[in-house]
């Protein structure tokens, strides 16, 4: 946990380079699980970067909308955004540069077009960027909350508030690196709104609207005041009655001024199966 706090990753990470021998700690190799002691000086061997230059794939996409300066999909659940460590193709990324013959290069060649991003197994709306001109405008209607994003959520329990707003700081789990969580200081500002749409007992579905865009925002926030997203394998792993692949999270509308027109435009996508058979059960009554 020691090294894994410092070097901002996780801890089966640092894990990993230990067994392979890449810490070493007083000049010997490092163990696991070895208690720190003051004045322990610790050496990491970094190995070289591999390249994650994302590669142009034949993989279809739901285009909502495309012209020259932006293109909106509907991506679906278990697609990652752009390429990194063991998810090196079979991206968002890798699907758009074999459909675009130019992305914005902002974000270099790891995640060419990307404004925003959504978690792997939440799926919905998501704008890209064409050119570098239009990413610029997109990322500044997002900061400055000009750009507004509406999530549809299935969550656990009986919220009891029609309305609500929750406003914290976000930073890493210390327990858990993969993981985000609420922290007293020293983390990001981080702000969602909520509106419940049906209530079912022990389930409420609701709509959450972003005013940050933090990583796992919505799935910790409602995590935190005490209704996680049904399906979540990192907030909420114990089972349901429901059979679905991640959290039950889906970016339901997007609305923004278009970068070259200054046209606002508003995409909706579709509530996606698995989660619409989630809905028509809990109108149903079969969710005992």
């Amino acid at each position: 946990m020691f090294l894994a706090a410092r070097l901002d990753c996780t801890r089966s990470a640092v894990q990993h380079d230990i067994q392979e021998g890449r810490v070493t700690r007083q000049g010997k190799p490092a163990k696991a699980n070895t208690k720190v002691k003051e004045g322990d000086v610790f050496q990491v061997l970094v190995p070289s970067p591999v390249d994650l230059a994302a590669k142009p794939e034949n993989i279809p996409l739901d285009i909502l909308y495309e012209d020259e300066d932006v293109i909106v999909v509907n991506k679906p659940r278990g697609m990652v955004v752009h390429p990194a460590a063991g998810n090196p193709d079979g991206t968002l990324v890798n699907a758009l540069l074999y459909h675009c013959r130019d992305l914005s290069g902002i974000n270099g060649v790891i995640r060419p077009g990307i404004v925003h991003r959504l978690d792997k197994d939440t799926s919905g709306v998501m704008i890209c960027a064409k050119n570098d001109l239009a990413h610029q405008s997109l990322a500044e209607q997002i900061q400055k909350k000009e750009a507004k994003r509406t999530y549809l959520a299935i969550v656990r329990g009986n919220v009891k508030e029609d309305h609500g707003h929750i406003e914290t700081q976000l930073d890493r789990d210390p327990r858990d690196r993969k993981k985000m969580a609420v922290v007293p200081a020293g983390g990001r500002w981080a702000a969602t709104d909520y509106e419940v749409l049906e209530r079912y007992g022990k389930f409420t579905v609701v709509r959450c609207r972003l005013l940050t865009g933090r990583t796992h925002q919505i799935r910790v926030h409602m995590t935190y005041i005490g209704h996680p997203l049904v399906g979540d394998p990192k907030y909420a792993p114990q089972k349901t009655c429901f059979s679905i692949s991640g959290q039950a999270l889906h970016s339901e509308q997007l609305t923004f001024r278009h970068p070259r027109t200054g046209e606002w435009m508003t995409f909706t996508a579709p509530v996606p199966a698995d989660m619409q058979t989630i809905l028509t059960r809990l109108r149903n009554g079969q969710f005992h």
